[in-house]
C-alpha cells in the first residue's frame, strides 16, 4: 500500500469515459464550445484493466465514473460489464443528466445505485445561460425515475455571483421535496478561472454566504463526515441533509483521497497540479509486469498532492471528471 507522510493514500478512484460533453459550462469552458471526444481514447476494456490494476497497486476502494459526460460515451457498455465484476464496495456516476432517463436500465443492470447530477438552477433561463445547452425538464424527470428505482442521488450546484446566487434556495428546498441530498461546489480556480482572476473573484460565493443564506430559512446542524470527504455535511432536522464542497473556504488536501483517470490514459494525483502520469501501455501489458511499474507512478502521482489547500489548476475539468 502506497502511503505519504501525511498518511494519505488513494481510495477513491475517479475514471473518465471521455472529455466528449453535451454542456459547455460557463465555469468550465470559456468560449461556450461543447467538449468532443479526443482521438486517442481508451476502449472500455483498457479503461476497465486500469481500474482492476489500481485496486491491486493503490488499494482503491471506490470508482466513480465521469466524463465529460459519461452517458455519451460508447465505451460505457463494456466499462460497465467489465468493473461489475471487480467487487468495488462502490461504484456511482456523474452525469449532467440530460440522456439519464433512456440510460437507465443499464444503469441499474450494471449495479449502480448512486447517482451524482450536475445542476445550477431550476430557472430554465438560467440554466440555458451556464449550461449552454440541454433542456431542464428532461434532466428533473431523469432524476425522478431514478430515484423511484430506489437510485440515491446526490445533486451538485455551482453557485456563483450574477448567475444562479438567486437559486441557492429553490434547488435546496426542491432537493429536501424530493429526497436528494444538494451539494453545494465552491466554484474552482481551474482552467481558465486559474489564470482569470477578476472573473473568479466576481462569481465566487464561499461557505459564510451560503450559510447566512441557508440559515434565513432553515435551522441547520453540521453532522460527523468521513475523515476523506470532500463535504461538509448539515441536517435540517425533520427535512434531510445538504454539503458544502468548501475547496477554498475549507480546504480538505490534508485528507484526499481521490486518484483520476483520464480517458486518454494519464493519472492525476491532484487537481491542482499540472503533473500527470501515463499509464495507458501499461494497461497492455500483463498484470506482472504492469504492477511494478504502476505503483512506481503511483508513488509520484500521491506527491502531487497539496499539502494544505488547493491553489488552482489549468487543466480543463471535464477532460479529467469531477
Amino acid at each position: 500500500m502506497i502511503v505519504d507522510r501525511q498518511g494519505r493514500r488513494f481510495r477513491n478512484l475517479r475514471v473518465s469515459l471521455t472529455a466528449a460533453c453535451n454542456y459547455a459550462c460557463s465555469y468550465c469552458v470559456p468560449n461556450g464550445k461543447r467538449l468532443v471526444a479526443a482521438q486517442d481514447e481508451l476502449s472500455g476494456e483498457a479503461l476497465a484493466r486500469g481500474v482492476a490494476y489500481l485496486v491491486e497497486a493503490a488499494g482503491i476502494e471506490r470508482l466513480r465514473i465521469t466524463g465529460g459526460e459519461p452517458l455519451l460515451s460508447p465505451r460505457l457498455d463494456a466499462f460497465l460489464a467489465a468493473v461489475a465484476r471487480l467487487g468495488l464496495a462502490e461504484i456511482s456516476l456523474t452525469t449532467n443528466g440530460q440522456l439519464l432517463a433512456r440510460k437507465l436500465p443499464q444503469l441499474h443492470g450494471a449495479g449502480i445505485r448512486r447517482l451524482n447530477v450536475s445542476l445550477d438552477s431550476l430557472d430554465p433561463e438560467a440554466f440555458r445561460r451556464i449550461a449552454r445547452g440541454g433542456d431542464l425538464a428532461s434532466v428533473l424527470a431523469g432524476m425522478q425515475q431514478a430515484s423511484a428505482m430506489g437510485m440515491r442521488i446526490k445533486v451538485n450546484m455551482v453557485p456563483m455571483r450574477g448567475q444562479n446566487l438567486d437559486q441557492v434556495l429553490p434547488m435546496l428546498n426542491y432537493c429536501l421535496a424530493q429526497g436528494y441530498e444538494l451539494r453545494f461546489i465552491e466554484l474552482m480556480r481551474m482552467g481558465h478561472l486559474a489564470r482569470d482572476a477578476n472573473t473568479f473573484l466576481q462569481q465566487f460565493v464561499g461557505l459564510d454566504t451560503l450559510l447566512d443564506a441557508i440559515g434565513a430559512e432553515h435551522a441547520f446542524e453540521q453532522v460527523d463526515a468521513p475523515v476523506d470527504a470532500t463535504a461538509l455535511r448539515y441536517r435540517i432536522p425533520g427535512k434531510g441533509h445538504f454539503g458544502v464542497i468548501a475547496n477554498e473556504s475549507v480546504p480538505f488536501c490534508r485528507t484526499c483521497s481521490r486518484l483520476r483517470l483520464s480517458s486518454t490514459g494519464w493519472l492525476h494525483g491532484c487537481l491542482s497540479s499540472s503533473n500527470r502520469h501515463y499509464v495507458g501501455d501499461l494497461l497492455e501489458k500483463p498484470r506482472h509486469q504492469a504492477l511494478p511499474a504502476l505503483q512506481r507512478l503511483l508513488v509520484k502521482a500521491l506527491a502531487d498532492k497539496q499539502e494544505l489547500a488547493f491553489s488552482g489548476g489549468v487543466t480543463v475539468m471535464k477532460v479529467i471528471g469531477g
